[in-house]
């Protein structure tokens, strides 16, 4: 017997309603991915706020977390796949404009676009930090700074304007939240997919290069 795509849909709500952080987390690793989904982060950190207002710092902390995650996974792909496979998915001159950018202002090239809100792309200048080897540290560092000051702004307003907020979201919530979810296992299915390409990648190259010879 086929489950309504609506029954679906209610179900997956209800279970983002009761592991709220866990959700944060989901949606920020498909929102940091190769296939990101601009905002998403944002709506569901301002509603949740919106929603237990008491505990916006708890909600702003699992957001960081999960754009964490998702951006090291990202980073972890472009790191692996090096600067060839960076230039494939985007164009040459775009890829030295973030080669400079990165050159001129290092830290800063993670932290102020983790910052800025949508429709300012994050995801090509994570993709720059892994192919271009910066060191894993400085680029959790820099991502934590950025994301944290720009949750906790989201989601210290979500706190204070949380009765208008819960309004709105009181009649859309049902299908954002199914469209959101839809969207993350999506990207989810898409970056795995994009990281066994890489790997594979790698493992041809690796295997098919000369080897030393014996002195």
């Amino acid at each position: 017997m086929c489950v309504p795509a609506q029954l679906v849909a209610v179900s997956l709500g209800h279970w983002l309603h009761h592991f709220r952080s866990l959700g944060l987390i989901a949606v920020g690793i498909a929102d940091n991915s190769v296939i990101p989904m601009p905002g998403s982060m944002d709506v569901l950190t301002i509603w949740l706020a919106a929603s237990e207002p008491q505990y916006w710092p708890f909600y702003a902390f699992m957001a960081t977390v999960g754009a964490l995650v998702g951006g090291y996974i990202t980073y972890a792909l472009a790191r692996e796949g090096g600067k060839e496979a960076f230039e494939k998915k985007l164009r040459k001159k775009q890829a030295e404009k973030l080669y400079l950018r990165f050159k001129r202002w290092g830290f800063w090239a993670v932290v102020l676009p983790a910052i800025l809100p949508p429709p300012f792309p994050i995801v090509p200048f994570l993709l720059a930090a892994g192919a271009l080897q910066y060191p894993r540290k400085r680029f959790l560092g820099a991502l934590a700074l950025g994301r944290g000051i720009r949750f906790t702004i989201l989601a210290g307003l979500g706190s204070v304007y949380g009765g208008a907020i819960t309004g709105f979201f009181s009649k859309y919530y049902k299908p954002a939240l199914g469209l959101l979810i839809g969207l993350a296992a999506l990207a989810g299915i898409l970056a795995l997919v994009e990281y066994l390409r890489y790997k594979k990648r790698t493992t041809g190259a690796s295997v098919g290069a000369p080897q030393p010879k014996a002195a």
